[in-house]
């Protein structure tokens, strides 16, 4: 279900934000498949996330270069949460929901903390 994920929060983002629409010049599909990428590695490091420091803060630099500000971020986390609990729907509880904003909030602080740098 990441596709339908991810075109869901590209949906909700560009309601939330639209001025957020024209950063966006690559494939949405393109742009979905990496975001699905990017959430599995943080997925993937939850027990040692001291390696994937480095690529937020990376990602955060680049994102700079895009027009990204920093007013966005917390419209991409909402969305993000949104699109999830439109396909998981009651299996999207509190249980769940919380340590995914957590876990999107650390990526948030740490692309944060990139963009600064660049």
């Amino acid at each position: 279900m990441p596709q339908a994920v991810a075109m869901l929060f590209y949906g909700r983002l560009f309601e939330l934000e639209p001025s957020v629409r024209p950063l966006f010049k690559n494939d949405i599909q393109i742009q979905s498949q990496k975001l699905m990428e990017t959430l599995a590695a943080a997925v993937d490091s939850l027990d040692n996330l001291a390696p994937l420091t480095p690529t937020p803060r990376a990602m955060g630099a680049r994102h700079v270069e895009y027009g990204v500000q920093p007013e966005y971020y917390n419209s991409v986390r909402d969305a993000l949460l949104w699109s999830m609990g439109q396909a998981l729907q009651e299996d999207f509880d509190p249980e769940t929901r919380t340590p995914w904003k957590s876990l999107l909030d650390l990526v948030i602080a740490e692309m944060l903390a990139g963009a600064k740098v660049s």
